[in-house]
């Protein structure tokens, strides 16, 4: 036993430890009192601890590298929530306040407009964290203007440290040349719709663009019911087709040709939709797969995802500090990257899983993975998004080609228009799909749990993971998103 404590482990083990240390810790501040100071010491000792560990590389040391993240995340998470104390006097005050769009722009179901903003300035004065807006005023606001917002301040939520209802919008103001990308999408999407009416057109740029905001109320209602809004949220599902694409359409001419294609789309695609919670997990993750797979070298989901969840910590302390988007996001992948590959060994052996089968269990896996954070988030769940998905996802990439075709293409009308009319045809398909499913009277049910209720489920889900492990002997390692 002893001897087996004292073996030698792979250094990315340690470096997964350590990372979750750090996750844990950077996590763990938003709960301590805001008297408890963590100074640069816990920086000093935390790399100072991991250093050893990385000289020594003991099976023993993987809770010293887990001490020794942990300390440093909570230097990062420290840092990160300081200067937040000036909300303890701004709440139930109003103000006017200055920020940057920090994402497109969101319609709520009553018409207002929902605007997320960061680099806040109040009389002049720099302000740490991040605002929630809410307004009726109708204004052209795109992402990265820089808006001013009059009104009364409440507490925040998640990552953002408070929240303003019923804004008004003072001078909202353009940087030239401002976000180039927005720029461009916007100048594409005109192109799509030129020749696809506007339900098929907003349904395809969400595909393709993950733009939502011009998206029909009623349409993103019912994908929302349909369990299908995953599908037009910019996210993991959208750059996994983009790196598929370019691995197979270049690899065998080029490896480096397919890597560096695969990278332009990941960082154009994070361009235009803006780095949200799960947009910077979804691209660090592939950018991460990508590299690995380009050396000849695999990386294990158990060592993948606490690497990125403690980059995207490190750059973003409150993502972690309750940010849904983040925690749906890591929880989607890790059924997709560990349940779904778990479930077909188990359940199929060693056959080859086909496009039907990989869509139903990767589905059904990131559902399962979802749906105690939704229960007790939203308290409503989906009895026919496993259906929706099999009758919609298999056509997703073909809908982006299509739609990607239609917007290139717009410039010469016939064959703009030509092309347009499959696209859609297709698009056509898939609302009237989601349509009829979300409109069945048992569509959806109600269902609250509480957290404690919420963290049993997890744990019963983590110890099935674990005996189909045992069962199966399946080397997670195997498992690549760019394959």
């Amino acid at each position: 036993m002893n001897s087996r404590l004292f073996e030698k482990i792979h250094i990315s083990w340690l470096v997964a430890a350590w990372c979750l240390g750090l996750t844990v810790g950077v996590i763990a501040v938003h709960y301590l009192p805001r008297s408890v100071m963590l100074e640069a010491w816990a920086l000093m000792v935390g790399l100072g601890l991991i250093a050893v560990v990385m000289v020594w590389r003991w099976r023993a040391l993987m809770i010293v590298a887990l001490i020794a993240g942990g300390l440093v995340g909570l230097w990062r998470g420290e840092l990160g929530r300081a200067g937040l104390e000036v909300y303890d006097s701004l709440i139930g005050k109003s103000a006017v306040i200055q920020g940057r769009v920090l994402e497109d722009p969101d319609i709520d179901k009553k018409g207002q407009t929902v605007l997320r903003l960061s680099d806040l300035r109040i009389n002049g004065e720099r302000l740490a964290g991040q605002l929630w807006v809410m307004t009726a005023e109708k204004r052209s606001i795109k992402r990265s203007d820089i808006v001013q917002t009059q009104g009364k301040l409440t507490a925040g939520f998640g990552a953002f440290s408070a929240s303003m209802y019923r804004a008004k919008i003072g001078s909202v103001e353009r940087p030239v040349p401002g976000d180039v990308a927005v720029g461009v999408r916007d100048w594409f999407a005109e192109r799509v719709r030129k020749h696809i009416p506007e339900s098929e057109s907003a349904l395809g740029l969400g595909f393709l663009l993950g733009l939502r905001r011009a998206m029909p109320t009623e349409l993103s209602d019912n994908l929302k019911t349909a369990g299908l809004t995953h599908i037009v949220v910019a996210s993991g599902y959208n750059l996994t087709i983009l790196v598929r694409l370019a691995r197979r359409l270049f690899a065998k001419r080029s490896k480096y040709l397919a890597m560096l294609s695969a990278a332009t789309m990941i960082i154009g695609f994070m361009a235009v939709t803006g780095l949200s919670p799960s947009m910077s997990r979804a691209g660090l993750v592939a950018g991460l797969s990508l590299a690995a797979w380009y050396y000849g070298r695999t990386i294990h989901p158990l060592v993948l995802l606490p690497v990125s969840a403690a980059i995207t910590l490190l750059v973003n302390p409150q993502f972690g500090w309750g940010d849904l988007g983040w925690q749906l996001s890591f929880a989607s992948f890790t059924g997709v990257i560990i349940l779904a590959p778990l479930l077909h060994k188990y359940f199929f052996g060693d056959k080859d899983p086909g496009t039907f089968r990989q869509i139903l269990i990767e589905t059904l896996s990131a559902q399962l993975a979802t749906l105690p954070l939704l229960m007790m988030s939203f308290g409503v769940v989906s009895n026919v998004a496993l259906i929706a998905n099999m009758l919609i996802l298999p056509f997703v990439p073909l809908a982006i080609l299509l739609t990607f075709a239609s917007g290139v293409l717009a410039v010469v009308s016939m064959i703009g228009a030509a092309i347009a009319l499959p696209t859609t045809w297709l698009l056509s398909y898939m609302i009237q799909a989601a349509n009829w499913l979300a409109g069945l009277e048992w569509a959806q049910v109600e269902v609250n749990i509480t957290w404690w209720q919420c963290g049993l489920m997890y744990a019963a889900m983590i110890g099935a993971m674990w005996w189909m492990k045992k069962q199966t002997k399946l080397n997670l390692i195997q498992v690549n998103i760019v394959k």
